[in-house]
């Protein structure tokens, strides 16, 4: 099997996994951006296995976007085995096991984070999907959660424990818990703790939405790379940022006129890769991109409500 990620320069930056983000117009903004790595969005095993229609659309990717990985979620073991030995066959050069997902609906049913309350069948679903697959295989962890009937707090470590042996290529960990999903202070020892025992590559994670703060992550907690997910919102271009400021301490700050045309080839490739309503779905992000700017509230009025390629370049003219 070939395992791309010892193949990469370190740091590796790599473009975090995010539900209704992560499409392909987006991953292609980010690797034209500087990303290293490209996350899906994630994807149900019992869809694959049932062969859902809409689900298939959405493993679509471009040549451009390699390497990229495909995140999956779920909580059978076999479904993972029949899903991870379909992708394997799709032409991605990993598979992403997602163990971090606060979503309410996600976890109500037992999935994303919610699995590291049973790491018994975390090992089942890690082994079934090892078993399964011609590429390499990663794992997203959060810091920790906590049990509510015990109150016994289970570690990104305690995963890997149980795990252990098993090939696991990369780990990214989020460094917040379950209960602080996005905010709060990022848990630095939470990732260095798992950095010292794991042999695989590490991936730090959360809090990364300047090229400083990407820095000061490496730096602290020693990791292989950043997975960098909401700093990147209406910045694909963070990554390059990133890498300038690791090598020469500064970074080129994006200009409005830039920002304009960066937008305009976002929705250009949602347009190419999803029909006019990939320029529905790109709604929310096109607001991103102009937020703190002057009029921000006008102009976000106005791209939240577009449909067609020709209503985006009217609103950028104006501005």
């Amino acid at each position: 099997m070939k395992n791309f990620w010892q193949k990469l320069s370190k740091p590796i930056l790599a473009l975090a996994p995010m539900a209704g983000v992560t499409d392909s117009a987006f991953r292609q903004m980010c690797k034209k951006g500087g990303a290293d790595v490209l996350y899906t969005e994630f994807v149900s095993t019992d869809a694959i296995v049932y062969e859902s229609k809409k689900t298939f659309e959405m493993l679509k990717f471009s040549k451009m976007e390699k390497p990229v990985v495909v995140q999956i979620f779920g909580k059978n073991p076999d479904h993972y085995f029949k899903s991870v030995k379909v992708l394997s066959e799709l032409g991605y050069d990993g598979v992403d096991i997602n163990f971090g997902c606060p979503a309410y609906k996600v976890v109500k049913s037992g999935g994303g984070v919610k699995l590291m309350l049973n790491l018994d069948l975390v090992k089942e679903l890690v082994q079934a999907a090892c078993e399964a697959a011609k590429i390499p295989v990663s794992i997203k962890v959060r810091a920790s959660i906590t049990d509510k009937a015990t109150q016994a707090k289970i570690t990104a470590n305690d995963l890997l424990e149980k795990i252990k042996g098993l090939p696991i290529a990369a780990i990214m960990v989020h460094g917040r818990s379950f209960e602080r999903p996005f905010d709060g202070q990022v848990d630095i020892e939470a990732i260095t703790k798992v950095k010292r025992v794991f042999s695989g590559i590490t991936l730090a994670n959360g809090g990364v939405y300047s090229p400083d703060a990407g820095k000061a992550l490496l730096v602290q907690t020693q990791a292989d790379g950043l997975g960098i997910a909401r700093g990147a919102w209406g910045r694909p271009w963070i990554f390059k940022q990133v890498k300038d400021f690791l090598r020469t301490g500064q970074y080129k700050i994006v200009d409005w006129p830039e920002i304009k045309k960066q937008m305009l080839e976002h929705a250009e490739r949602a347009l190419q890769s999803k029909g006019e309503h990939g320029l529905v779905e790109l709604r929310k992000q096109l607001a991103w991109y102009v937020k703190g700017r002057l009029n921000a509230a006008e102009m976000r009025a106005k791209l939240v409500r577009v449909n067609t390629l020709l209503e985006v370049q009217d609103i950028l003219k104006k501005y």
